[in-house]
């Protein structure tokens, strides 16, 4: 190397990509197989003539790292490159177009001079709505084509990081969907569902999918935290493909499910309870026999109940609704109702739900507390409302008195008063009699008929 020459680093062993460094980045950092890389590059032959430059087109070059979608040699020099590094990336025919170059650019067995500028680099977004807030940055690649669907058992090895520090390291075996029975956050489970058996990745996790806006105490991290994972997916099975399903399969996977439920209800893990019993009805969707119904009704009736226990009222609601399409008379899913309606202060309703539970069970006590509950609100709210109509009516005829009574320095007040002298001298001959008393009587009868309807 002479005087001045910048040095050549190999990227590979048999020197057939190499790099020259024309500015250091900043960072120790360098993106993974699986980043969006940012980037701006300008192609030359080694005879200085350029071929291509992203600067002449004014706009950055992205492309994933590690997915083949660019030659050979830009995933291995890039992936080497930190923020903000400038850098020569010399490319031997073998890893980039080859024997055949790229016409009429580029001739056969070109070694090519690539300059380019590290801008930034995302990780692969692996968030349900593509929103970025789940990010992974793939370690460790895999050949396998396994990966893990809803229900599947998963074997995974985790390590939990938050502001550098591990905070949950451990091994974990569970049913993918069922993850927080472990204390798994979701953020983990969607991520474990985009791997591969065999693949390590790291995951950028957004706090709405890890401890959100409560944190976690155990662990010390604080409402709205971004969390990072390190997960290696072990193994995993398929999980259960219901559509294939015969009639006698589902009403047997459907009978798991809600034990399943009911397990996690009474652990008072009532999200994950809920889910249970969705699936419960879910996987009976073309089952129409006796038996499949009843296990229906049951389902949604205990979604009533952790919709309740979640003080979520209306979709409690909705799911008492479903149970009574099916059974009219269930008296579980009436009282949940009546109880719904008494917490959104729909007492008329409410008072229905628990007369009929009365009438199909006359000795429940429960529901006979609840009617006189009922019959007492829907008092207080008609005496309340008695009490507003007759505030409002003083302040009416308060006002009308008002107006009727004339100032007492009104000098006008007293021009033209009509006396039994004009009415003796009144040339028109008009008497008010008792008849047009009655009338009127009847005329202020009927006006304030109008006004209380």
């Amino acid at each position: 190397m002479t005087a001045g020459e910048i040095e050549k680093i190999n990227i590979t062993p048999d020197g057939g990509v190499q790099k020259q460094i024309l500015k250091e980045g900043t960072g120790d950092s360098t993106p993974e197989n699986g980043c969006n890389v940012s980037l701006h590059y300008t192609g030359k032959l080694t005879d200085g003539t350029i071929f291509d430059s992203s600067l002449d087109r004014g706009e950055p070059f992205e492309f994933t790292l590690g997915t083949r979608s660019v030659i050979q040699a830009f995933d291995l020099g890039v992936i080497t490159m930190k923020l903000g590094e400038k850098c020569n990336l010399i490319c031997a025919p073998e890893y980039a177009y080859g024997e055949s170059g790229s016409p009429p650019s580029i001739p056969p067995n070109a070694t090519l001079i690539f300059e380019l500028e590290m801008l930034g680099w995302k990780g692969a977004d692996v968030s349900p709505n593509k929103d970025g807030s789940i990010e992974r940055f793939t370690i460790v690649s895999s050949d396998k084509r396994r990966s893990p669907n809803d229900g599947s058992l998963c074997k995974a090895h985790i390590t939990g990081k938050y502001d550098g520090k591990v905070f949950d390291e451990r091994e974990v075996e569970f049913n993918l969907g069922e993850g927080s029975d472990l204390g798994l956050i979701e953020g983990v489970e969607i991520a474990i569902e985009k791997m591969v058996v065999g693949e390590e990745s790291r995951f950028k996790i957004k706090s709405r999918y890890a401890f959100g806006t409560k944190g976690n105490e155990q662990f010390n991290i604080p409402p709205n935290a971004d969390v990072e994972y390190i997960i290696k997916l072990i193994d995993c099975e398929k999980g259960l493909e219901d559509w294939k399903f015969t009639p006698e399969e589902r009403l047997t996977h459907s009978k798991i499910y809600k034990e399943k439920g009911t397990k996690y209800f009474k652990k008072e893990n009532y999200s994950l309870a809920l889910k249970m019993y969705k699936k419960c009805v879910d996987v009976l969707d073309s089952n129409s026999d006796e038996e499949s119904h009843k296990l229906k009704a049951a389902a949604y009736s205990n979604q009533a109940l952790c919709y309740q226990k979640t003080n979520d009222h209306f979709e409690a609601k909705q799911a008492c609704n479903e149970t009574l399409k099916l059974e009219p008379n269930n008296i579980k899913a009436l009282y949940r109702r009546g109880q719904c309606n008494v917490t959104v202060a729909e007492y008329d309703e409410a008072l229905l739900d628990f007369q009929k539970v009365l009438e199909l069970e006359p000795t429940n006590k429960a529901a006979q507390n609840q009617i006189q509950i009922c019959k007492h609100k829907i008092k207080e709210a008609k005496d309340k409302e008695k009490k507003i109509y007759a505030n409002m009516f003083s302040k009416l005829a308060a006002a009308d008195k008002e107006q009727d009574t004339p100032p007492e320095n009104d000098v006008l007040a007293k021009c033209g008063e009509w006396r039994d002298e004009n009415a003796k001298s009144d040339k028109s001959g008009d008497e008010w009699t008792d008849e047009d008393t009655k009338r009127e009587a009847d005329f202020a009868l009927e006006r304030d008929n109008i006004v209380m309807i």
